[in-house]
């Protein structure tokens, strides 16, 4: 089992639930097969209860995997840019977690965008905390004309994971009074010449800048 699931903060509540839920529903077989059918009854809907409360903190717990919690400014990832012909640049990128990858990308700019799941005040009081996630990296043209007709070049940066928080937000609106999805956030920043940069997000977005020394793997 993953680290990043089992440090995730509701996944013992799942454990927790799950374990309660299954415990109740046997009692509750039990009381059915000795005729004590209102007891049986009402075991089993407490029973059933327990159940989908863990089943939702493990959707939860398994649909974060792949986010970083953040409070306040941090760096995302450190890129490197080198051009490589007109409006062809490469882009090597290095993740916190200490992943590295390089992508081939055309356009005049680098354009990085993400994801942010906002948590509401009173999902914080159980350790879920705004989060993010980086999710794509594409090539950018100055001109419309070319952003029209001139080759695309996108690459996704996030994570496959079984379950996509914020695809299921968008798509069932009785999440909202527990999180908040609408919150994307893009950068992007010209590629002239062989730089470094920084890509940094915070409460209110990514941030990419050029860092004046190169970055160390």
């Amino acid at each position: 089992m993953p680290p990043e699931l089992t440090n995730a903060p509701l996944f013992p509540f799942a454990v927790l639930f799950g374990v309660l839920g299954i415990l109740v529903v046997i009692a509750a077989l039990y009381s059915f097969f000795r005729l004590r059918i209102p007891q049986s009854g009402i075991r089993m809907a407490v029973g059933l209860l327990l159940l989908v409360l863990g089943a939702l903190a493990g959707t939860i717990s398994v649909g974060m995997m792949g986010y970083r919690a953040f409070t306040r400014e941090e760096v995302a990832a450190r890129i490197s840019v080198t051009p490589a012909g007109k409006q062809r640049f490469l882009a090597t990128f290095r993740f916190t977690d200490g992943r590295e990858a390089t992508y081939d990308l055309a356009g005049d700019s680098i354009y990085v965008d993400a994801h942010i799941l906002k948590w509401h005040p009173y999902a914080n009081m159980i350790g879920l905390h705004t989060a993010y996630e980086i999710d794509r990296v594409a090539g950018r043209y100055h001109a419309v004309k070319d952003e029209r007709d001139a080759m695309r070049t996108v690459h996704a940066l996030g994570r496959e994971k079984p379950v996509d928080l914020y695809s299921l937000r968008q798509r069932f609106t009785f999440l909202s009074p527990l999180i908040d999805a609408e919150y994307g956030s893009a950068s992007f920043i010209p590629v002239t010449r062989p730089a470094e940069l920084e890509l940094r997000v915070s409460t209110s977005g990514l941030l990419m800048r050029e860092t004046k020394a190169p970055a160390t793997k």
